[in-house]
């Protein structure tokens, strides 16, 4: 009976703290690797504003562009005088399965499309990622889910078994994500090595 209990207790801690973590958020400073799931409405997004040390506007928008362009990313719109850039990607994830817990709690490879917004302002920048669709393999094609739909998914009470699979599935997302930002702050702050005169 203690170990039910536990066991109750356990998910009921892992809910809420998922729970807070994908509610509302208002537009403050975050951690360059630390993703913030916001729910405004039917819209799932992550946005974080980022303080780097005096760069000036227009050189944290080349380092941006440098960054992006060599993580392959596609830009859409870029004009400097704006300090306004966005990206689109297709990126292939968790390609190499990764054990998450019991035997059977794999996830599987899937692919992710988003865009990401860059605006650059006063020594800092604010990022916004958007649109994300999620595409899984299911038969003899690709199940498609936007953002929204999966943390209807994760959030949901009737089935622990969905809700665990939604959350498997933005966990993996957000860890992209945490590195993708992160190398995104490196690369603004101090340009990457591979960008340097030889």
């Amino acid at each position: 009976m203690k170990a039910l209990i536990l066991c109750f207790a356990f998910a009921f801690i892992s809910f809420e703290s998922f729970a807070a973590k994908s509610s509302i958020n208002n537009y403050t400073s975050v951690n360059p690797d630390s993703v913030k799931l916001t729910i405004e409405g039917i819209y799932a997004f992550y946005q974080g504003k980022v303080k780097v040390d005096s760069l000036p506007e227009g050189l944290m928008y080349v380092r941006a562009v440098q960054f992006m362009a060599a993580k392959n990313f596609q830009q859409n719109y870029g004009y400097q005088e704006e300090g306004k850039m966005i990206y689109f990607t297709t990126q292939d994830l968790n390609v190499n399965e990764v054990y998450v817990g019991d035997d059977d709690d794999v996830l599987n490879p899937y692919t992710v499309q988003f865009s990401m917004i860059l605006d650059l302002k006063n020594g800092s920048y604010r990022y916004t990622i958007n649109n994300v669709v999620f595409f899984r393999p299911d038969g003899n094609g690709n199940k498609r889910e936007t953002l929204y739909d999966v943390y209807l998914k994760a959030t949901n009470t009737n089935s622990r078994r969905i809700a665990k699979d939604a959350r498997k599935l933005i966990d993996s997302f957000e860890k992209y994500l945490n590195t993708l930002t992160g190398e995104l702050y490196d690369g603004i702050e101090q340009k990457p090595s591979i960008y340097s005169k030889f």
